[in-house]
């Protein structure tokens, strides 16, 4: 399965999966939601989710580091401030978030799969590979950061 390791960039995962839930929610059953409140937590999450993504982007942005998750190998430093030390992959966190938003949107339970598959594919496919690559550059710098730093949240 490493044919699909650092293959497809998580945004374009996300849009994929996306994509499939709305698909899903066309055929399925919705929720029974007030419309506003719906809104209102579908703009919650997604706020939540964009400045989370942003802040990381931002601090790779700083540190003059690559955010292409393809090319990780073109890292050129370990990002462990601001946003970076809470969680170790802000931008998958964010848009976990913007999938966890578009299923409020949709008020679908089936749809609720989406963000879970995103997680399982990112971490399989995209962060558990990054990690391999991250350790082998920069050995017990990010092994340290890694012991202190979740994964996820």
């Amino acid at each position: 399965m490493r044919t699909l390791e650092h293959k497809i960039p998580p945004p374009i995962v996300a849009v994929i999966i996306g994509a499939a839930m709305w698909a899903v929610s066309r055929v399925t059953p919705p929720l029974s939601l007030d419309g506003r409140l719906r809104v209102a937590l579908a703009v919650a999450f997604a706020g939540f989710g964009f400045c989370v993504a942003a802040m990381g982007m931002l601090a790779f942005r700083r540190a003059r580091t690559t955010i292409n998750p393809v090319k990780v190998e073109e890292a050129s430093s370990v990002v462990t401030s601001g946003i970076y030390s809470r969680t170790r992959n802000p931008m998958y966190v964010g848009l976990t978030c913007l999938l966890l938003a578009w299923t409020v949107f949709l008020a679908s339970p089936v749809a609720l799969a989406g963000p879970i598959v995103f997680v399982l594919f990112t971490t399989r496919f995209q962060i558990v590979p990054e990690e391999r690559v991250l350790t082998l550059k920069f050995g017990g710098e990010y092994t340290d950061y890694q012991a202190r730093v979740r994964r996820w949240l």
